[in-house]
Protein backbone atom coordinates (compact mmCIF):
# COMPACT_ATOMS: atom_id res chain seq x y z
CA UNK A 1 0.00 0.00 0.00
CA UNK A 2 2.79 2.42 0.91
CA UNK A 3 4.49 1.80 -2.44
CA UNK A 4 1.25 2.54 -4.31
CA UNK A 5 0.85 5.75 -2.30
CA UNK A 6 4.47 6.73 -3.03
CA UNK A 7 4.20 6.34 -6.80
CA UNK A 8 0.70 7.85 -6.91
CA UNK A 9 1.95 10.93 -5.07
CA UNK A 10 4.93 11.18 -7.42
CA UNK A 11 2.65 10.94 -10.47
CA UNK A 12 0.34 13.67 -9.13
CA UNK A 13 3.29 15.97 -8.39
CA UNK A 14 4.73 15.39 -11.88
CA UNK A 15 1.37 16.10 -13.50
CA UNK A 16 0.92 19.24 -11.41
CA UNK A 17 4.38 20.54 -12.36
CA UNK A 18 3.77 19.76 -16.04
CA UNK A 19 0.41 21.53 -15.97
CA UNK A 20 2.08 24.67 -14.62
CA UNK A 21 4.77 24.83 -17.32
CA UNK A 22 2.78 27.06 -19.77
CA UNK A 23 1.97 29.55 -16.99
CA UNK A 24 5.57 29.52 -15.75
CA UNK A 25 6.84 30.22 -19.27
CA UNK A 26 4.51 33.22 -19.42
CA UNK A 27 5.88 34.38 -16.05
CA UNK A 28 2.64 33.77 -14.15
CA UNK A 29 2.96 32.56 -10.55
CA UNK A 30 6.25 30.78 -11.17
CA UNK A 31 6.57 30.01 -7.47
CA UNK A 32 3.69 27.51 -7.77
CA UNK A 33 5.56 25.71 -10.55
CA UNK A 34 8.70 25.58 -8.42
CA UNK A 35 6.68 24.18 -5.50
CA UNK A 36 5.33 21.33 -7.61
CA UNK A 37 8.70 20.71 -9.26
CA UNK A 38 10.58 20.55 -5.97
CA UNK A 39 7.80 18.46 -4.41
CA UNK A 40 8.31 15.99 -7.25
CA UNK A 41 12.03 15.82 -6.45
CA UNK A 42 11.28 15.35 -2.74
CA UNK A 43 8.91 12.45 -3.39
CA UNK A 44 11.40 10.90 -5.82
CA UNK A 45 14.13 11.01 -3.18
CA UNK A 46 11.86 9.31 -0.65
CA UNK A 47 11.23 6.23 -2.83
CA UNK A 48 13.66 3.37 -2.36
CA UNK A 49 14.72 2.66 -5.96
CA UNK A 50 15.37 6.24 -7.13
CA UNK A 51 16.92 7.17 -3.78
CA UNK A 52 19.43 4.32 -3.84
CA UNK A 53 20.41 5.05 -7.44
CA UNK A 54 20.84 8.79 -6.87
CA UNK A 55 22.68 8.41 -3.57
CA UNK A 56 25.17 5.94 -5.04
CA UNK A 57 25.93 8.50 -7.75
CA UNK A 58 26.58 11.03 -4.95
CA UNK A 59 29.02 8.74 -3.16
CA UNK A 60 26.84 6.36 -1.18
CA UNK A 61 26.93 8.38 2.06
CA UNK A 62 23.26 9.42 2.12
CA UNK A 63 23.94 12.90 0.78
CA UNK A 64 20.67 12.38 -1.12
CA UNK A 65 18.87 12.43 2.22
CA UNK A 66 20.49 15.73 3.14
CA UNK A 67 19.40 17.13 -0.23
CA UNK A 68 15.89 15.83 0.47
CA UNK A 69 15.77 17.67 3.82
CA UNK A 70 16.71 21.01 2.25
CA UNK A 71 14.35 20.52 -0.70
CA UNK A 72 11.54 20.00 1.81
CA UNK A 73 12.52 23.18 3.67
CA UNK A 74 12.33 25.17 0.42
CA UNK A 75 9.00 23.63 -0.61
CA UNK A 76 7.48 24.33 2.80
CA UNK A 77 8.79 27.92 2.80
CA UNK A 78 7.44 28.68 -0.70
CA UNK A 79 4.13 26.89 -0.15
CA UNK A 80 3.68 28.49 3.25
CA UNK A 81 4.17 31.98 1.84
CA UNK A 82 1.83 31.39 -1.11
CA UNK A 83 -0.89 29.88 1.07
CA UNK A 84 -0.67 32.61 3.70
CA UNK A 85 -0.89 35.30 1.00
CA UNK A 86 -3.68 33.46 -0.80
CA UNK A 87 -5.84 33.32 2.33
CA UNK A 88 -5.00 36.89 3.37
CA UNK A 89 -3.27 35.85 6.58
CA UNK A 90 -0.69 38.59 7.28
CA UNK A 91 0.10 37.16 10.71
CA UNK A 92 1.06 33.83 9.11
CA UNK A 93 3.19 35.65 6.54
CA UNK A 94 5.06 37.45 9.34
CA UNK A 95 5.55 34.24 11.30
CA UNK A 96 7.01 32.49 8.25
CA UNK A 97 8.98 35.29 6.56
CA UNK A 98 9.56 37.61 9.48
CA UNK A 99 12.74 37.66 11.58
CA UNK A 100 11.51 34.89 13.87
CA UNK A 101 10.45 32.57 11.05
CA UNK A 102 13.64 33.05 9.04
CA UNK A 103 15.69 32.72 12.23
CA UNK A 104 14.03 29.39 13.04
CA UNK A 105 14.69 28.19 9.49
CA UNK A 106 18.35 29.22 9.71
CA UNK A 107 18.87 27.45 13.05
CA UNK A 108 17.13 24.26 11.88
CA UNK A 109 19.01 24.25 8.57
CA UNK A 110 22.35 24.71 10.37
CA UNK A 111 21.49 21.97 12.88
CA UNK A 112 20.51 19.63 10.04
CA UNK A 113 23.81 20.16 8.26
CA UNK A 114 25.99 19.93 11.39
CA UNK A 115 24.31 16.76 12.66
CA UNK A 116 24.66 15.14 9.25
CA UNK A 117 28.36 15.98 9.09
CA UNK A 118 28.99 14.71 12.63
CA UNK A 119 27.25 11.37 12.03
CA UNK A 120 28.65 8.34 10.24
CA UNK A 121 26.25 8.09 7.27
CA UNK A 122 28.25 5.73 5.06
CA UNK A 123 26.10 3.21 3.18
CA UNK A 124 23.01 4.24 1.21
CA UNK A 125 19.79 3.60 3.15
CA UNK A 126 16.47 5.14 2.14
CA UNK A 127 15.22 7.34 4.95
CA UNK A 128 18.58 7.24 6.75
CA UNK A 129 16.87 6.69 10.11
CA UNK A 130 17.11 2.94 9.50
CA UNK A 131 20.89 3.13 9.15
CA UNK A 132 22.54 0.33 11.16
CA UNK A 133 24.00 1.84 14.31
CA UNK A 134 27.80 2.05 14.41
CA UNK A 135 27.67 3.24 18.04
CA UNK A 136 25.14 4.62 20.55
CA UNK A 137 26.49 8.12 19.87
CA UNK A 138 26.01 7.73 16.13
CA UNK A 139 22.48 6.43 16.61
CA UNK A 140 21.70 9.49 18.72
CA UNK A 141 23.12 11.84 16.09
CA UNK A 142 21.00 10.20 13.38
CA UNK A 143 17.92 10.47 15.59
CA UNK A 144 18.59 14.16 16.27
CA UNK A 145 19.18 14.76 12.56
CA UNK A 146 15.82 13.20 11.72
CA UNK A 147 14.10 15.20 14.46
CA UNK A 148 15.58 18.46 13.15
CA UNK A 149 14.24 17.66 9.69
CA UNK A 150 10.69 17.41 11.03
CA UNK A 151 10.71 20.66 13.02
CA UNK A 152 10.48 23.28 10.25
CA UNK A 153 7.54 21.68 8.40
CA UNK A 154 5.77 21.38 11.77
CA UNK A 155 6.42 25.05 12.56
CA UNK A 156 5.09 26.33 9.23
CA UNK A 157 2.09 24.01 9.45
CA UNK A 158 1.24 25.42 12.89
CA UNK A 159 1.49 28.96 11.46
CA UNK A 160 -0.91 28.15 8.60
CA UNK A 161 -3.47 25.82 10.18
CA UNK A 162 -5.65 28.59 11.73
CA UNK A 163 -5.90 30.33 8.33
CA UNK A 164 -6.79 27.18 6.36
CA UNK A 165 -9.32 26.02 8.97
CA UNK A 166 -10.97 29.45 8.87
CA UNK A 167 -11.11 29.36 5.06
CA UNK A 168 -12.52 25.83 5.06
CA UNK A 169 -15.42 26.92 7.25
CA UNK A 170 -16.00 30.28 5.52
CA UNK A 171 -18.48 31.36 2.83
CA UNK A 172 -15.88 31.14 0.04
CA UNK A 173 -16.55 29.12 -3.11
CA UNK A 174 -17.02 25.41 -2.45
CA UNK A 175 -13.88 24.40 -4.36
CA UNK A 176 -11.79 26.91 -2.40
CA UNK A 177 -13.16 25.54 0.86
CA UNK A 178 -12.37 21.99 -0.26
CA UNK A 179 -8.83 23.06 -1.09
CA UNK A 180 -8.48 24.73 2.31
CA UNK A 181 -9.78 21.55 3.94
CA UNK A 182 -7.17 19.43 2.15
CA UNK A 183 -4.44 21.85 3.21
CA UNK A 184 -5.70 21.65 6.79
CA UNK A 185 -5.28 17.86 6.70
CA UNK A 186 -1.69 18.37 5.51
CA UNK A 187 -1.02 20.88 8.29
CA UNK A 188 -2.32 18.46 10.89
CA UNK A 189 -0.27 15.57 9.49
CA UNK A 190 3.01 17.51 9.30
CA UNK A 191 3.29 18.30 13.03
CA UNK A 192 2.39 14.68 13.78
CA UNK A 193 5.89 13.82 12.57
CA UNK A 194 7.38 15.35 15.70
CA UNK A 195 5.85 12.47 17.69
CA UNK A 196 7.49 9.71 15.61
CA UNK A 197 10.14 8.95 18.29
CA UNK A 198 7.31 7.97 20.63
CA UNK A 199 5.98 5.34 18.22
CA UNK A 200 7.29 1.75 18.38
CA UNK A 201 9.25 0.37 15.41
CA UNK A 202 6.29 -1.86 14.54
CA UNK A 203 4.38 1.26 13.49
CA UNK A 204 6.99 2.24 10.90
CA UNK A 205 4.45 1.95 8.04
CA UNK A 206 2.18 4.40 9.89
CA UNK A 207 4.97 6.99 9.84
CA UNK A 208 5.33 6.59 6.06
CA UNK A 209 1.55 6.78 5.64
CA UNK A 210 1.37 10.06 7.57
CA UNK A 211 4.24 11.52 5.51
CA UNK A 212 2.60 10.70 2.18
CA UNK A 213 -0.85 11.80 3.32
CA UNK A 214 0.72 15.17 4.22
CA UNK A 215 2.45 15.46 0.84
CA UNK A 216 -0.58 14.31 -1.14
CA UNK A 217 -3.09 16.57 0.60
CA UNK A 218 -0.72 19.55 0.35
CA UNK A 219 -0.37 19.13 -3.42
CA UNK A 220 -4.06 18.27 -3.89
CA UNK A 221 -5.09 21.32 -1.87
CA UNK A 222 -2.92 23.65 -3.93
CA UNK A 223 -4.21 22.10 -7.17
CA UNK A 224 -7.84 22.39 -6.08
CA UNK A 225 -7.45 26.07 -5.26
CA UNK A 226 -5.52 26.75 -8.47
CA UNK A 227 -8.18 25.07 -10.64
CA UNK A 228 -10.91 26.97 -8.79
CA UNK A 229 -9.23 30.30 -9.47
CA UNK A 230 -8.64 29.41 -13.14
CA UNK A 231 -12.37 28.69 -13.51
CA UNK A 232 -13.30 31.93 -11.76
CA UNK A 233 -10.96 33.94 -13.99
CA UNK A 234 -12.41 32.26 -17.10
CA UNK A 235 -15.94 33.04 -15.90
CA UNK A 236 -14.97 36.68 -15.31
CA UNK A 237 -13.51 36.95 -18.82
CA UNK A 238 -16.65 35.44 -20.35
CA UNK A 239 -18.80 37.87 -18.39
CA UNK A 240 -16.72 40.83 -19.56
CA UNK A 241 -16.88 39.65 -23.18
CA UNK A 242 -20.66 39.24 -22.99
CA UNK A 243 -21.02 42.86 -21.89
Amino acid sequence: MIEILQWSTLAICCAAAAARIPSAVRGENRSIFYIFLLATLAILLSIDGPYMAIDRLLGGTNVANLVLRFVIYIVILLAGYRIARGFSAPKSVRLILGPMGLGILAVIAAATLVLFLLADTDGSVTGLTTLPSRSPRNAQLIELYAAAGRLYPAYVAACLLPATLAAASSSLATSIRWGAGLLSVAFIALPAGTFYPLLPDELGPLKALINYVAALTLVAGLLTIWFARVRMQAATRRSSTAK
